[in-house]
């Protein structure tokens, strides 16, 4: 079974570049000869529907990734289309969120943290100079409104605490309290929903 999702569509005349396509498809099978072979024909499928509409594929940035449990050994997948193989991705990043063959969203919650850390210099360095109410509404703005994003989808992974511990860190930074104080007043005096709430 196979299905597209096409966020972006392109068309190419000549040397110049309209729009690039971007297109995603999700293959599932359980058996592995037979995906193997729908992945395959698949490429093809696309290549030859890509020149009927006079686009063409790029290979050099065309991947696939393959989805798999933790303890899942990699099967020996290939993709190939003239004779080149398609490379296989640990990790692609969609609608901005970078999602991993594991489900995992480490890599996600990583690029997040250094968003946040980011966000918490640039509030260490204005908090002298800027009324607790100003580093609250920059707090929506800069790290919330990025925290929150996808946040159904990587909200309940393992390495999600590492946002809740810098969001500890940042509200403690705007209200100057102590590291090894509680927030959980903190939090509710100012009308910020905790990460694990």
């Amino acid at each position: 079974m196979w299905q597209t999702v096409s966020p972006y569509i392109g068309l190419q005349i000549g040397r110049k570049k309209l729009l690039s396509l971007e297109v995603r498809i999700i293959i599932t099978d359980s058996n592995t000869r037979d995906f193997n072979i729908n992945a395959n024909q698949i490429a093809h499928d696309i290549n030859t529907w890509f020149n009927i509409i006079l686009l063409t594929l790029n290979l050099n940035k065309t991947q696939y990734i393959e989805f798999r449990t933790k303890n899942y050994y990699n099967v020996n997948t290939l993709i190939k289309y003239d004779q080149r193989a398609i490379t296989n991705a640990t990790d692609i990043k969609f609608l901005g969120l970078i999602i991993d063959d594991t489900l995992s969203w480490k890599q996600h919650i990583e690029h997040l943290v250094n968003k946040m850390c980011t966000a918490c210099y640039a509030l260490r360095n204005i908090k002298h100079v800027a009324a607790v109410h100003t580093l609250r509404v920059i707090y929506f703005i800069h790290i919330h409104s990025i925290m929150s994003y996808g946040i159904i989808f990587w909200g309940s992974s393992s390495y999600a605490n590492k946002v809740f511990i810098l969001q500890k860190k940042i509200i403690g930074i705007i209200t100057n309290t102590e590291p090894r104080d509680s927030r959980r007043e903190v939090f509710k005096n100012m009308e910020i929903i905790m990460l694990y709430s």
